[in-house]
């Protein structure tokens, strides 16, 4: 039988989610869920000095808004908790671990202080860049036992160290990147448990996916440099191997690493930016991956299915904000109602204090956004007349300047002055036959008079529309003043 997928999003709360975790969990979900799998969440607390508080509570609410709901996690008990790291600390799991490595000799405790430590530092080039790293020496792999059981009874300080052979290779698989073999003069002997007990990232990350039965491994590729050493403690251990699946790197439009300053690099600051949480997952799962059918717009059920992490790319992603306000638009046009409303109508109040009918304005708005905070300056001319330029008037493919304006203005007033019912149907027949009765084109008509009530050449309906809203008499006042500086051109 083939083994159940099993995955995992293992986050250390940190702060906010950054697009690069939010697509890691993504990912692993739609891998566990593709195949009916199970879908884990781990809180990875060990590093105590970078936690943040409230960062636990931020992890929950994205997943549970995103929709990708754990199976197993701190609050779902599946049989392999706990599922945060640091209560796994103080179950000593990983103390038990560690002495099993210890046992066979793929482990050991090192005493060396801080100042002979030091003394080790080199000058080496890591991917391109100079860096000034510790190569440890093996210098208390050999100290005999009685020494060890001495020093560790005095309560010296000490770590457990990896014990990594100089010579050989050790070769790793990735789903996306193949076989990468590295020689193990490279990998030193990395520490497993810290002086104060906690497990290091690699240590407790091999442990622990290991006996949460995980069989699929996703996260970014920068990881791709720590995989040998996975791979080497679990050959220590006897372990089958995880399937390793490395996302490529996101970039923002100038091709470099996508950051904090960017100012869309986690998932609560597109929310915060007026971005919907479908359009956001809809859009990550784009980062690095699309189907062969070239769709671009899926809700979770058709990521579901459709997601095929072989297809994944290798090379840069790149965060591309116009594609993604783009889509966004077509998740606010498919709105329900009741939806919009209560995410349009607090950008609306924003600008409007006057008694108008918020809601006939979000609506002419609802095809016409990429992301709610575009409202505001669209409709700001509802609450005031902008001071205009006269030369909106002039439009060319409508044949018509201010002094024709000026002429349909002055016919139209007195007209509307009669008109009591200010509704769009209302409007539209007045109007109509009114066009009709004049001779001229509907746009020689109905460009002036939007100018008029508007000030603007781009608006959210057209003179109907903002009519209807604005009302009897807010209409007829900005006709009169727009009329009047029409006038004094003359």
């Amino acid at each position: 039988m083939m083994q159940r997928i099993r995955t995992r999003y293992a986050p250390s709360p940190t702060g906010r989610m950054h697009v690069g975790n939010l697509r890691t969990a993504l990912y692993a979900y739609l891998i566990a869920k593709h195949e009916e799998g199970d879908f884990l969440l781990r809180i990875e607390d060990t590093d105590q000095e970078r936690q943040v508080e409230g960062a636990v509570g931020i992890i929950n609410r994205t997943l549970e808004k995103t929709g990708l709901i754990p199976d197993e996690g701190p609050d779902k008990d599946g049989g392999v908790g706990p599922y945060v790291q640091s209560e796994r600390v103080h179950a000593g799991i990983y103390r038990k671990y560690a002495e099993i490595l210890i046992e066979k000799g793929e482990a050991y405790y090192c005493f060396c202080s801080k100042e002979r430590l030091e003394s080790l530092r080199q000058t080496m080039t890591v991917d391109g860049e100079t860096k000034e790293i510790t190569v440890y020496d093996k210098h208390c792999l050999h100290l005999p036992k009685e020494e060890i059981q001495a020093r560790l009874a005095a309560g010296e300080p000490h770590v457990v160290r990896q014990n990594t052979p100089n010579e050989g290779t050790t070769t790793f698989t990735d789903v996306l990147y193949g076989d990468i073999t590295v020689p193990n003069a490279e990998l030193d002997d990395m520490i497993l448990l810290k002086s104060d007990g906690f497990p290091t990232y690699n240590f407790a990350n091999v442990v622990d996916d290991h006996l949460m039965g995980i069989s699929h491994v996703v996260r970014g590729n920068e990881y791709l440099s720590s995989a040998p050493k996975y791979t080497r403690l679990y050959q220590a251990f006897g372990w089958e191997e995880p399937v390793y699946v490395h996302c490529p790197l996101i970039t923002d439009e100038h091709k470099k690493k996508l950051s904090k300053r960017s100012g869309h690099s986690s998932y609560e600051d597109l929310l915060e930016q007026g971005f919907v949480d479908e359009a956001v997952v809809n859009y990550v799962a784009l980062l690095g991956w699309s189907p062969e059918d070239n769709q671009e717009i899926f809700d979770l059920k058709e990521l579901i299915r459709k997601f095929d992490y072989r297809k994944i790319n290798k090379s840069p992603a790149v965060f591309d904000m116009t594609k993604l306000r783009w889509l966004n638009s077509e998740y606010i046009k498919q709105m329900p109602s009741e939806k919009y409303y209560q995410r349009a109508l607090p950008e609306v109040k924003k600008v409007i204090s006057r008694p108008l009918n918020l809601e006939k304005i979000a609506d002419l708005m609802q095809s016409r956004i990429e992301v709610f905070p575009d409202i505001p300056e669209a409709i700001r001319f509802f609450e005031v007349l902008p001071d205009y330029d006269l030369e909106l008037f002039v439009h060319k493919k409508m044949k018509t300047d201010e002094s024709l304006s000026r002429e349909i203005l002055t016919d139209l007033l007195p007209r509307l002055e009669s008109l009591e019912d200010y509704s769009l149907e209302s409007l539209k027949g007045f109007l109509g036959a009114y066009i009709e009765e004049s001779g001229r084109k509907t746009g020689q008509v109905l460009w002036p008079l939007r100018i008029a009530v508007s000030g603007q050449a781009n608006t959210p309906g057209g003179a109907y529309e903002i009519m209807e809203i604005l009302g009897r008499e807010e209409s007829l006042l900005r006709i009169r003043h727009s009329l009047k500086r029409l006038e004094a051109l003359s």
